[in-house]
């Protein structure tokens, strides 16, 4: 039987690939730990009743690494059988498009956009979207991969090939993103971003390269020309109005 090939960044391969999200040592791995190592970015929640918004949440991976910390966890994607996934692990999973998100202004204590911003079409729109839901005062976090030819030669041309890697096609460099355009993008909507590098750790990727068991740590990087977590807090000029003070 042909194996089914799909266009570059292609939604539907998130159907096809619907057993790997949370199998152990799946085509999702990594996915696994940068989720942790954005969650590490979320403080625990300051109020009762506080909000994550998961923009592009796919099938709930950041979901046991913020269970304890306060929030209604609202996920939103496109993709339902991922979302069938988010819910059985505590996820309120909503069906929607990150470039019109169905949520309303300023509910959201936290938004993250982990993951995403490589595979969206209108990266202007999907920012102003996130920073619309967003409070002021509450605070944006992302990770997503340079648009730099090193992050192409890792990203598609290396891991597309390893593996174990990532699955053929799942991403389009030429959507790929750089910190300057993310930063300009989410300072016209209030939220100045602070943006670090960040990478697998050598010795234990090679360790699971091998075993295919394990977890891989994600550490701070001085360089950020392949992959890179971005953070900010909405500025609060609007807080009276969007609280109905």
């Amino acid at each position: 039987m042909a194996t089914l090939v799909r266009p570059r960044n292609d939604v539907r391969q998130y159907d096809d690939l619907v057993s790997e999200w949370w199998r152990p040592g799946g085509a999702f791995a990594m996915l696994h730990w940068i989720a942790r190592a954005r969650a590490a970015l979320i403080p625990p929640a300051g109020r009762a009743g506080a909000v994550l918004v998961d923009v592009g949440c796919g099938a709930g991976l950041l979901a046991p690494h913020v269970a304890g910390k306060g929030y209604r966890h609202v996920g939103v994607d496109l993709v339902t059988s991922a979302l069938e996934q988010a819910a059985a692990h505590g996820v309120v999973a909503v069906r929607g498009d990150a470039a019109r998100l169905p949520l309303p202004d300023g509910c959201a204590d936290v938004v993250s956009a982990g993951e995403v911003l490589e595979h969206v079409t209108d990266l202007a729109t999907v920012v102003a979207e996130a920073c619309r839901v967003l409070r002021p005062g509450g605070l944006l976090v992302a990770d997503t991969i340079n648009a730099t030819r090193r992050a192409r030669l890792i990203a598609v041309t290396v891991a597309e090939r390893i593996p174990g890697g990532a699955p053929p096609g799942i991403h389009d460099p030429s959507l790929f993103v750089a910190p300057a355009t993310l930063a300009a993008e989410c300072a016209r909507h209030g939220v100045r971003l602070q943006v670090r590098g960040v990478r697998p750790a050598f010795g234990a990727m090679l360790r699971w390269l091998v075993s295919r068991s394990g977890e891989v740590p994600i550490v701070p990087s001085r360089s950020t020309a392949v992959l890179y977590q971005a953070w900010g807090v909405r500025r609060r000029h609007d807080l009276g109005r969007l609280d109905g003070e």
